[in-house]
């Protein structure tokens, strides 16, 4: 398992959010003063805006012995969706891919303010769920013939991966698009596990990485079949010896000769390979394979060498396969990691560089869910692991021509690695008592600037009660949307308080979860609470506990999970605004302030918390009560699937099934109505997503009901919601 080890850094709170968010430099939005107090209009929750307490708040702190830090390169560049980075061999200039098709080149200089377009396929591509312009691979002789390869999908005629070749014209610096010859067509079953690196092998060969097919658990049974493509890593020679040839098979191909398999393998067993690169001194192969139900893998590809999938995940059994050949051994990975660490790894590269020293040989690999950097070293047999820093949305890593290395963010952003600054951290603060946050545990009494609130459609958590507050850095304020999730600063501070009602009828405190922003994004953490209820103690990893409440039948033992870091950044992504629950049609409700009860928005407008005036506050929507019967059924139901859902299940939520869960997407939008499922249909006849009139058949109230590895949400579900269950039931039954 990764070692993560947890420092805390001492900050106001006012110096911890200067800047802009995602990084930038830009000074916070000024706060708006409120207008005169129309002395008959009722009165304020609250009157005055307090100043933000100076507090001791959590951070993620790099690993013994790697001297660097992860910071925002390039600020002023933006990207849409890019998924890989790479420098131009003999130039000064690097290119990103997009995953919409198009590929942009800049000059990597701190200011640089435009990247230009080079390649433009965005009329073509496949862009649902996992496809997209997934690759690239320069020639190995790019200066002097101008070659590209890149790996993109087609949607149809039938789905396919396409490898083709382009040339990027040296005098119009562009790639002319009828240069495109293609090489290899791969027919893809589904939208997802499509793999996409590309890269050539110090052998001149092109090494190409397919995934399984898709949808979940290899159900056609691809990894280890040698007679499709699909699950392996391809090796061809694209300067074959007859120039009417697209390639040709290299004569040391492990299956070249080997009956009913695929000569273009090189290896296979692969789920889904999200990148793969050559280590520029020692010429291994290094690819990470992103797991189904429970583990990450590291491998280091070998000649013929099958890596398992689908008879193993890491080291794990999985299920059994009709297409494993006669006599095959499995190659072990050299790395793996539980889903309590992470849950979809994203290959790196060997450091070559020349920056960092204490870097150099380590390979630097990430999780696209976690966004944790992670260095990996080999000493004596052992297998160590250093933390290094977090980019959100992690899709992949990337090589400049000196093997400088950076990090692309699917967000929209690109991150380098950089010196730490000077000066010893100070002790960590592994008590929440210790962080300043209350200032009276015993009665949670928040400290300065911490402002109570509360949400109309609170998520489930295995029946917990909660209590929340935010705060803001004094001088910066939220940006407001009456439809769109709201921005909150960088230095903003959200802490949430679990309580549950115990079997006995008494209160149990559970934790206290903090959320942070900081310029790489927003960081959880979890305070576990000692038994006796006195103080909480900062987690390291995922925790859980037997515990035992009322049921409708009696007791009720079931176990409560503490989540970890990475299961904090599993639901509370960038697509969401990462602060879930901060959207208006969660907050524009009674709140019993201090001084008076009164709508949330009134008062956040009145102290100024918001970057403009908002108006009338009533004049929002606001989500229906769920029990309220006397609401319309499906504004209910699509409420609750808004809160409960759509973190994941929305455009770049985190997962790769196409769907949109979100309270304003037209029904027709969702790719859930009388869609079959992308993943499994958990053995229902004639399953689909969403089956109209017909709850049973519907997959998405199947795994609401259950309490397996199928379940959903993955998070906070070890108790069925049954009046979540009974409200979708109810809406879906009602579908005509």
């Amino acid at each position: 398992m990764a070692s993560r080890q947890i420092c805390m850094l001492v900050l106001a709170l006012l110096l911890f959010g200067c800047g802009g968010g995602g990084g930038g430099n830009d000074d916070p939005p000024p706060m708006v003063p409120a207008p005169p107090t129309d002395p008959d209009a009722p009165p304020f929750g609250l009157q005055e805006r307090e100043p933000l307490a100076a507090l001791v708040l959590p951070g993620a702190a790099n690993g013994a012995g790697v001297e660097v830090e992860v910071t925002r390169a390039f600020p002023a560049l933006g990207f849409t969706q890019p998924l890989f980075l790479a420098g131009v061999p003999g130039e000064e200039r690097l290119v990103v891919l997009e995953k919409g098709g198009r590929m942009r080149a800049f000059s990597p200089a701190d200011d640089v303010a435009s990247a230009a377009t080079i390649l433009d396929l965005s009329g073509r591509v496949a862009t649902a769920s996992e496809q997209g312009l997934l690759g690239l691979a320069f020639d190995p002789a790019f200066q002097s013939n101008r070659f590209i390869y890149v790996h993109y999908s087609l949607p149809s005629g039938p789905r396919r991966s396409v490898i083709a070749r382009f040339t990027w014209g040296p005098t119009t610096d562009a790639v002319d698009l009828g240069s495109e010859r293609i090489l290899l067509e791969v027919e893809q079953p589904f939208q997802n596990h499509n793999g996409g690196m590309l890269a050539f092998g110090p052998d001149d060969f092109l090494y190409i990485a397919l995934g399984d097919g898709g949808s979940g658990g290899d159900p056609q049974d691809h990894g280890q079949n040698l007679a499709t493509l699909l699950g392996s890593v391809l090796r061809i020679d694209v300067h074959p010896g007859d120039p009417a040839l697209a390639y040709d098979i290299p004569s040391d191909n492990p299956f070249r000769d080997t009956a009913g398999a695929q000569p273009e393998i090189w290896a296979y067993g692969l789920r889904n390979p999200w990148r793969m690169s050559f280590d520029r001194n020692t010429g291994e192969l290094w690819l990470a394979d992103v797991g189904q139900d429970a583990i990450e893998e590291i491998n280091v590809v070998v000649r013929g060498g099958n890596y398992g999938w689908r008879v193993f995940e890491g080291t794990e059994f999985f299920a059994n396969s009709d297409n494993t050949p006669p006599g095959a051994t499995f190659e072990p990975p050299l790395y793996e990691y539980p889903h309590s660490v992470g849950r979809s790894v994203t290959g790196g590269y060997v450091y070559r560089g020349a920056r960092f020293p204490d870097l150099f040989g380590a390979y630097v690999f990430g999780d696209f869910v976690t966004g944790d950097v992670w260095a990996l070293r080999q000493a004596d047999g052992t297998v160590e692991i250093e933390h290094l820093g977090n980019v959100p949305q992690l899709a992949s890593f990337g090589e400049d021509g000196a093997g400088e290395l950076y990090i692309v963010s699917l967000a929209g952003t690109l991150h380098r690695f950089q010196a730490p600054d000077p000066g010893a951290l100070p002790p960590p603060a592994m008590a929440l008592s210790d962080t300043g946050i209350f200032s009276d545990l015993a009665t949670l009494t928040p400290a300065s600037g911490l402002i109570a609130y509360d949400v109309q459609i609170p998520f489930w958590s295995d029946g917990s009660t909660k209590q929340r507050w935010f705060g803001l850095p004094d001088g910066a304020a939220m940006g407001f949307d009456p439809s769109t999730p709201w921005e909150l600063p960088v230095g903003s501070v959200l802490v949430k308080h679990f309580e549950i009602e115990l079997a006995d009828g008494s209160l149990r405190r559970l934790e206290t979860r903090l959320m942070l922003h900081r310029d790489a994004g927003w960081e959880g953490f979890t305070y576990r609470w000692d038994p006796d209820g006195q103080d909480a103690t900062l987690l390291l990893a995922r925790e859980q506990e037997a515990i035992t409440v009322a049921g409708p039948d009696g007791p009720l033992t079931f176990d409560y999970v503490y989540p970890s870091r990475t299961d904090c950044l599993r639901c509370h992504v960038p697509a969401t605004g990462a602060a879930l629950g901060f959207e208006t049609r969660q907050l524009s409700r009674e709140f019993a302030f201090p001084l008076a009860s009164d709508n949330q928005l009134r008062t956040y407008d009145h102290i100024g918390l918001f970057t403009s005036r908002i108006g009338d506050p009533t004049a929002f929507d606001l989500f229906p009560e769920l029990e309220d019967a006397g609401e319309d059924l499906e504004r209910r139901a699509r409420a609750y699937l808004h809160v409960n859902c759509a973190a994941c299940h929305q455009p770049q939520g985190g997962t790769n099934v196409a769907l949109d869960l979100r309270f304003d997407t037209p029904p027709a939008a969702m790719a859930a109505l009388g869609e079959v499922p992308q993943g499994s249909d958990l053995g229902i006849e004639e399953a689909r997503i969403i089956a109209a009139g017909a709850k049973e058949a519907s997959v998405l109230w199947e795994r609401m009901r259950r309490l397996d590895a199928t379940r959903m949400p993955p998070v906070a579900s070890h108790r069925v919601d049954s009046e979540g269950v009974a409200l979708i039931g109810a809406w879906i039954d009602s579908l005509p």
